[in-house]
C-alpha cells in the first residue's frame, strides 16, 4: 500500500526531517511512502499531485505540505472524489471546511502547529531582545503561503504597541535567497543610516542565510556581530545546535508532522477511526524564555542590568531606540526566481 507525501523541497532541514519521519512511520505501519518534491514551485506541486492521483495503483492516501493555496482545493476535491483521504500540513486551508462537509465520510484534515502561535512566540522573543523598540529585518517565506502569512500575523499581533518596526525582506524559505535578499537591502543607500536591532526569519534556513550576509558585510564586526538572529524550525541537529553554538540567538521548535499524519491515516484505513478535523502539535521557544533572559543578563556589560521583562535599566550603556512606530516597512522586497 502506497502513501504519497508531497513537500515543497528536499534541501530544507525541516523537510528532510519530515521525509525521514514519514518513511519511518510508513515502514512501521506497513506502507510504502513515495516522496514528491516540487522545488518550491506551486504549479509543479499541483501537477505532481494530479499525476499521483491518476497513477496505478492509486495511493491509499495523500499527505501534502502546500506551497501555495491556489489550486489546492481542486486537487483535494479530485482526490476525495477518487476516495483518497488527505492530510494537509502546516497551515490553514480555507477550503477544508467545505470539503469536510462535501465528503463527510472521508478523512480530510490538517496537521501541524498553530502558525499564528509560532509567529507570536517569535514576537515574544523579539520583545525580550529589543525591549525599547527599534528596527528588525524580517525575512518571509513564500508570499501567499498560509504558513508564512499566519506567522507574520502572529508576530505583528505580539509586537503591537512595542515600538518595534519590521523591515520586510523576501527570503523564499531558502538560505541562499535570504542571503541575497539581505545583501540587496544592504546595497541600498537608505540602509546605511538605519540601525537594525535584530534579524528575524520565518525559518532557520533563512536566518542562516541572513547571518551569512551580515557576517560577510564590510561592517560585519562593527555593525552586525552583536545583532540577535532568530529563526523557526528548531531541528535538533541544525537549528537547536546553531543556538547552542551561538550562531543563532533563538529559534522556535516545530515538531515534525508527517508521522502523526500517516498514523491518523493508517488508523482510518485499518480501523475506520476518523481523525479530528485539525491535529495541532505544540511549538516551543528554544531556549525557553526564562533561559533567553538569563543569557541576555550574562551578556550585559558591567553596570548594566536587565529586568525581569528584558528591559535595560535607565542610564545603562549601549544605544537605545525610542519613538519607533509600529509600522511595517514594505518598500524593500527583493524577489528572485524559484531555484
Amino acid at each position: 500500500m502506497k502513501i504519497v507525501v508531497s513537500l515543497p523541497e528536499k534541501d530544507n532541514e525541516f523537510q528532510l526531517l519530515q521525509a525521514v519521519e514519514a518513511r519511518s512511520a510508513g515502514r512501521r505501519l506497513g506502507f510504502t511512502v513515495e516522496m514528491l518534491y516540487a522545488d518550491n514551485g506551486g504549479v509543479a506541486q499541483i501537477q505532481q499531485l494530479y499525476k499521483a492521483i491518476h497513477s496505478q495503483p492509486q495511493p491509499r492516501a495523500l499527505v501534502i505540505e502546500p506551497i501555495a493555496v491556489g489550486g489546492l482545493e481542486t486537487v483535494l476535491r479530485k482526490a476525495a472524489t477518487c476516495r483518497i483521504p488527505c492530510a494537509v500540513l502546516n497551515g490553514t486551508v480555507g477550503c477544508m471546511p467545505r470539503l469536510q462537509i462535501d465528503f463527510a465520510d472521508l478523512p480530510l484534515f490538517t496537521v501541524g502547529s498553530n502558525q499564528m502561535e509560532v509567529g507570536r512566540l517569535q514576537g515574544e522573543q523579539l520583545k525580550v531582545l529589543v525591549p525599547r523598540g527599534g528596527s528588525v529585518l524580517y525575512l518571509h517565506g513564500l508570499q501567499g503561503a498560509s504558513a508564512s502569512d499566519e506567522r507574520a500575523r502572529g508576530l505583528e499581533n505580539a509586537l503591537e504597541g512595542t515600538g518595534i518596526r519590521l523591515v520586510d525582506l523576501d527570503g523564499r524559505w531558502t538560505e541562499d535567497n535570504a542571503c541575497r535578499s539581505v545583501q540587496a537591502w544592504m546595497r541600498l543607500r537608505s540602509s546605511a543610516s538605519l540601525r537594525i536591532d535584530a534579524v528575524a526569519a520565518q525559518n532557520d534556513a533563512m536566518a542562516r542565510g541572513a547571518r551569512r550576509a551580515t557576517a560577510e558585510a564590510a561592517d560585519g564586526v562593527t555593525r552586525w556581530s552583536a545583532v540577535p538572529h532568530l529563526g523557526i524550525d528548531g531541528v535538533p541537529e541544525v537549528g537547536q545546535r546553531m543556538v547552542d553554538r551561538g550562531e543563532l540567538t533563538a529559534t522556535i521548535v516545530m515538531p515534525s508532522n508527517t508521522a502523526p499524519a500517516i498514523e491518523h491515516l493508517a488508523q482510518w484505513l485499518a480501523q475506520g477511526t476518523r481523525p479530528p478535523a485539525r491535529v495541532t502539535l505544540p511549538a516551543q521557544p528554544y531556549p525557553e524564555m526564562t533561559q533567553l533572559k538569563q543569557r541576555l543578563q550574562r551578556k550585559a556589560p558591567p553596570g548594566q542590568t536587565i529586568g525581569t521583562n528584558g528591559a535595560r535599566v535607565e542610564g545603562s550603556p549601549g544605544g537605545t531606540h525610542t519613538g519607533a512606530s509600529d509600522t511595517r516597512s514594505s518598500a524593500v522586497r527583493p524577489t528572485f526566481p524559484d531555484r
